[in-house]
């Protein structure tokens, strides 16, 4: 009898084959919910809903350090992304570079999520700003309200202040009441045009190629959460939902490679597919634990170094043990 599930995962290319039976998890009836990320975080960490569930890997990174995770992840990381082009500033307070938002205000929706912890781990390694040479504030981006989803406990150096409730953090940077927004989502009012707002990187895509031909790091942002019960329960199912994961992004890649008909609405997607390999590396948005260990110990040493986990977590402990190595013919 098959075990049935519910999972959450967020529609990308390379998880669609998961919604249509192309990529089935092995022994499973599988009932998945198309949710954005945002979604599927709040409600796994704050109520752990969902069987399988897209997780961030901060939160999990801090709620694993501390052995209070619901969920035990699979390295099928299902979201990526350089983060340069996360920092938005008002133009009108003298920010041309990195070193002048020492001393600034930025808005954030909240400090632990994964893109943030990537950001300021960038900003201190490559251009000397520590977390604690700025002034954090932290609210909803476009909805008022927005708080953590995972409890954190920060060092007393770093000045973070949760903003009115009344106010986002779009309407706080269009209005100069903050100096910028260190955002995975772009704010409205930058997408708007308003005046005296732009990124900090206006050219984030040459920076973020120099600093993945420095680093080799191509950001890893999401993961795979399995509740931890379940696969306590029945030990072959964190590499059933692994195996499916990997087959569904194999099916997303064949499809960008295709040119005799195209599986994306751009003129040109294989050139870019192609440039994209030339620049990163033939498998350049790797799943496995062994494959991006490089990164995901990055990550880990900035979760730390930013206090919001309470010790450095050891590689061997990030993902079910059975994900570390796949049977081999």
């Amino acid at each position: 009898m098959a075990l049935s599930l519910s999972l959450s995962v967020c529609d990308y290319d390379r998880t669609r084959a998961i919604f249509d039976g192309r990529a089935p998890i092995e022994g499973c009836d599988v009932s998945a919910v198309n949710l954005e990320p945002e979604e599927s975080f709040h409600r796994a960490f704050k109520f752990a809903e969902f069987d399988v569930s897209e997780i961030s890997m901060s939160s999990y990174t801090m709620t694993t350090a501390r052995g209070e995770a619901h969920y035990v992840a699979v390295p099928a990381f299902v979201s990526r992304l350089f983060r340069h082009s996360s920092l938005y500033v008002r133009t009108d307070r003298g920010i041309k570079a990195p070193k002048d938002l020492k001393g600034k205000t930025i808005g954030l929706p909240e400090y632990q999520m994964t893109a943030n912890v990537w950001v300021r781990g960038i900003l201190q390694d490559e251009y000397g700003v520590k977390p604690a040479d700025i002034r954090w504030r932290r609210g909803g981006l476009e909805e008022a309200g927005r708080e953590e989803r995972a409890r954190i406990k920060l060092p007393p150096e770093i000045e973070l202040f949760q903003v009115p409730n009344d106010r986002t953090l779009s309407q706080m940077l269009a209005a100069g009441e903050i100096d910028g927004v260190l955002s995975a989502r772009a704010p409205s009012c930058f997408l708007a045009g308003a005046p005296n707002v732009g990124r900090l990187f206006a050219n984030y895509p040459e920076v973020e190629t120099a600093y993945f031909k420095k680093t080799g790091i191509f950001p890893i942002m999401h993961a795979i959460g399995i509740r931890r019960s379940l696969v306590e329960r029945h030990p072959w199912l964190a590499v059933s939902v692994y195996k499916a994961f990997l087959k569904a992004k194999q099916i997303a890649f064949d499809e960008l490679g295709q040119i005799g008909h195209l599986a994306v609405s751009l003129p040109w997607p294989v050139a870019a597919y192609t440039q994209a390999r030339d620049t990163l590396g033939a498998d350049y948005w790797s799943y496995g634990a062994h494959e991006n260990r490089h990164v995901l110990e990055t990550l880990a040493r900035y979760s730390f170094e930013q206090g919001l986990s309470v010790r450095q977590l050891p590689f061997e402990e990030m993902f079910a043990p059975s994900t570390y190595e796949l049977t081999k013919i």
